[in-house]
């Protein structure tokens, strides 16, 4: 573009949309649909799942220890035993919440089953959709690739109950594959790098699907599968409130098709400030273990976190990424299970060294925070905080932390979508107040 055009149109950008604080506070606006003491507005009521992270006592929001309970089972039960013979708990899971109560052995082989019968694509989708202009972002790949789904669907404007279960089901089972795919065309195309295209296996488990698919060689361990696993499951659902889920809900209200809603999901996941979070705190994670010579000291690993609380490192937020969550307080229990399987993953392993670091982060952290900016309240370990570390481990790229993240909350997505237009029945429609009270005069553009 002509670079005076550009000034001309630009230059204005900032000062056309900033709005006085003020008028915020004069009409009690929620911003970011959050009351004053942080807790959420109440946007609905949902028999999918709850996260409780404190208690409000005389409107005070008291912290407590953290609880994700879906359809009533704590996460901590669903996630199962740690045992070696621990079986794979994903489509589990995810049965859980489509049809509102844990499986019998057989319904569960059939639901399974329906998933594998899913795992094919429609003849020239990779080339067609993930292989012709493919984007750098895979998750704008991913949504690219749901609404091309849409166009092989011959019922895609259906409503039925009965479609938008199978559509579920499809999405859940394609999702894994076409991400793959898509890191490997991402890779190709902008990388240089071989594209590689294994076929999946029938009867594998969503996790070893996944390994199998991304590793060159296509051998995994058990262990590594039930990592990934545990994974799944932590991330497939979270409650209503949150930004992704609630995207969903809000197209769906609108009564627009699945595919459309769910696209719309993974463009919210994407962010920064939801399911990209990773990426931020990877990268702080790659920065203090550059700037810490010796991680095990902590005085050092401190400094360099006050460094950081003091806008004087990393991006110069003032934010410790991993650390705070908007529900949870005292803990995150998907943290809390996560570090505890990352500790046993990386025993023994060139990884070690690098989870006690991670765990000098997470126990330092609340004081420093509390010293350098005077926050008090209680502030724990999110999920991000080990989460690309044990992608890490398994040898995932970084490029698939959020996809990954997407391809288990399909599940959660599609829970909440079925009882957004069975029980919410109305398009969701908040109220923004207009600070223009005087009418302007309009002007002939020759007078301008």
């Amino acid at each position: 573009m002509n670079e005076d055009r550009k000034i001309a149109l630009y230059d204005t950008i900032q000062q056309v949309n900033a709005i006085d604080p003020v008028y915020y506070e004069r009409h009690n606006v929620k911003r970011g649909l959050r009351n004053a003491n942080g807790s959420g507005v109440i946007a609905g009521v949902t028999n999918i799942s709850n996260v409780h992270g404190y208690v409000m006592s005389d409107e005070v929001k008291v912290p407590d220890e953290g609880h994700l309970t879906i359809r009533g089972y704590d996460i901590y039960d669903l996630i199962g035993d740690e045992g070696s013979e621990r079986r794979f708990n994903f489509e589990e899971v995810a049965y859980l919440l489509l049809m509102g109560d844990l499986p019998t052995q057989s319904q569960l082989d059939d639901f399974i089953a329906a998933i594998d019968e899913q795992r094919e694509l429609p003849d020239g989708f990779t080339a067609t959709y993930i292989l012709n202009d493919t984007p750098r972002d895979i998750m704008n790949l991913l949504q690219r690739c749901i609404l091309f789904l849409y166009s092989q669907d011959p019922d895609a404007e259906a409503r039925s109950l009965d479609h938008e279960v199978s559509t579920a089901i499809s999405l859940i089972s394609r999702l894994l594959r076409i991400s793959v795919f898509s890191y490997y065309a991402v890779q190709c195309r902008h990388e240089g790098a071989s594209m590689i295209m294994h076929r999946f296996v029938p009867g594998q488990s969503s996790a070893e699907t996944f390994l199998s698919m991304l590793r060159p060689d296509r051998a995994f361990t058990p262990e590594e599968a039930r990592m990934l696993d545990i994974m799944l499951c932590l991330h497939a659902e979270h409650g209503g409130g949150n930004n992704s889920t609630f995207t969903c809900r809000s197209l769906s209200s609108s009564d627009t098709d699945p595919y459309s809603a769910y696209a719309g999901a993974i463009g919210s996941l994407k962010g920064y400030k939801h399911g990209g979070a990773n990426h931020k705190v990877r990268a702080m994670q790659a920065e203090l273990k550059n700037q810490v010579a010796n991680w095990e000291n902590e005085d050092e690993v401190a400094a360099y976190l006050t460094k950081i609380v003091k806008k004087q490192a990393y991006d110069k937020t003032g934010l410790i990424y991993g650390m705070g969550h908007a529900v949870y307080t005292k803990s995150d229990p998907r943290a809390v299970v996560l570090k505890k399987f990352a500790r046993d993953l990386a025993q023994g392993s060139d990884f070690e060294a690098e989870f006690k670091l991670l765990e000098t982060v997470e126990r330092l952290s609340p004081e420093i925070l509390r010293d350098v900016r005077g926050i008090s309240k209680d502030v724990c370990a999110n999920v991000d905080m080990y989460s690309g570390f044990v992608y890490s481990m398994l040898g995932i790229p970084e490029e698939l932390y959020t996809p990954l993240f997407a391809c288990s909350r399909i599940a959660g997505w599609s829970a909440h979508r079925f009882e957004e237009i069975i029980s919410g029945k109305r398009i969701v429609r908040p109220a923004y107040i207009s600070t223009i009270k005087e009418a302007r005069t309009y002007v002939p553009i020759d007078q301008r």
